[in-house]
């Protein structure tokens, strides 16, 4: 089958057209379950938690759902998160252990509790609760990608100052009694295929926006690291009066910048959206410009851009629109700045 690639120049503005649905990277299937939702006549939130459970289903690229990115431990666990534009309701999960269906999951935290975030344990424990049945995240690929890693001396870590030196060996390793302080890898340490994260905007007919995220988190991370998906503003966010956005990438430089948040701001004050996108990429730039990273956005028109941090191999970003002005859901490429 032949499919339809789309290149946009950098700060071009797109056509507006309502509904949109879009998300991050090359995933067709995500793309094409959250347009086939909302032409059911399906809400917003359904369409992300489904386009987002597919990637889940789907293991895309291996940096969503299970059977990927394994922690330090060789133990796969999951984070996502949903927004609703109208309430400003946010569900969300963190280091999700032995439940596939993080998204889900997500979405009965907004439904059945008055909280934002669970985390752990006490998040499978609460997915139990709602239905979802506990199952083993470790696949024969996790536990391959484990092992060489272990193989490798446990390269690359996220180990920092630590003895025994962590460049070096898998440790285990402890705080030495005086500390040098050596160059933080802001380059990301981890390989640019490493997607790391779906994230979704879907803005209905009316301007109701909503956004989501799922990801396994970075590969070879320590046990307990939550990055940004999980975080409203920092993984995805959505508001029914200005727009959505969400991001992709090293989640542990871009969630300090809360950069969902401020592309929707930007949006808010009459930014177009990928010249939005292009501002909060610059932004970090000015504090990490090695990092790996990017970010859509769209406003409430139906107008949707994106934008990326331009590294070696990785020039290029790749994402995917849904819209009446396409006769389907469209691979679409933009620039890195």
């Amino acid at each position: 089958l032949l499919s339809l690639v789309v290149f946009t120049p950098a700060g071009a503005a797109s056509a507006a057209a309502l509904p949109v649905v879009i998300n991050t990277w090359a995933f067709r299937t995500a793309a094409e379950t959250a347009w086939r939702v909302l032409e059911l006549g399906g809400s917003e939130l359904d369409a992300v938690e489904r386009g987002c459970g597919q990637c889940e289903i789907d293991q895309c690229d291996g940096s969503v759902g299970y059977g990927g990115s394994p922690d330090e431990s060789g133990e796969t666990t999951l984070d996502a998160m949903i927004m609703d534009g109208n309430t400003m309701e946010v569900g969300a999960v963190a280091d999700l252990r032995r439940v596939k269906n993080a998204i889900g999951v997500a979405r009965k935290v907004i439904e059945y509790t008055k909280h934002t975030l669970l985390v752990g344990e006490s998040a499978s424990l609460f997915a139990v609760k709602m239905g979802f049945p506990y199952e083993d995240l470790t696949t024969q690929k996790s536990l391959s990608l484990y092992s060489e890693w272990l193989n490798q001396s446990c390269q690359p870590n996220y180990w920092k100052n630590v003895v025994p030196d962590s460049s070096k060996s898998c440790g285990p390793y402890k705080r030495p009694e005086e500390v040098t302080s050596k160059e933080e890898q802001t380059s990301s340490q981890r390989s640019v295929r490493n997607h790391d994260t779906i994230g979704m905007v879907v803005i209905g007919v009316s301007g109701t926006v909503a956004s989501g995220t799922s990801t396994n988190g970075a590969i070879h991370k320590i046990p307990g690291r939550v990055g940004d998906s999980p975080i409203a503003g920092a993984g995805s966010y959505a508001d029914s009066t200005a727009g959505g956005a969400a991001a992709t990438g090293d989640g542990d430089i871009m969630m300090r910048f809360l950069p969902s948040y401020q592309a929707v701001e930007y949006m808010r004050m009459g930014t177009d959206p990928t010249v939005a996108c292009q501002k909060v990429i610059s932004r970090i730039q000015k504090y990490a410009p090695k990092f790996f990273g990017a970010i859509i956005c769209a406003n409430t028109t139906g107008s949707y851009g994106a934008a990326c941090n331009k590294i070696p191999g990785f020039t290029q970003f790749h994402f995917m629109v849904s819209s009446p002005l396409l006769s389907r859901p469209t691979e679409q490429v933009v620039d890195c700045i």
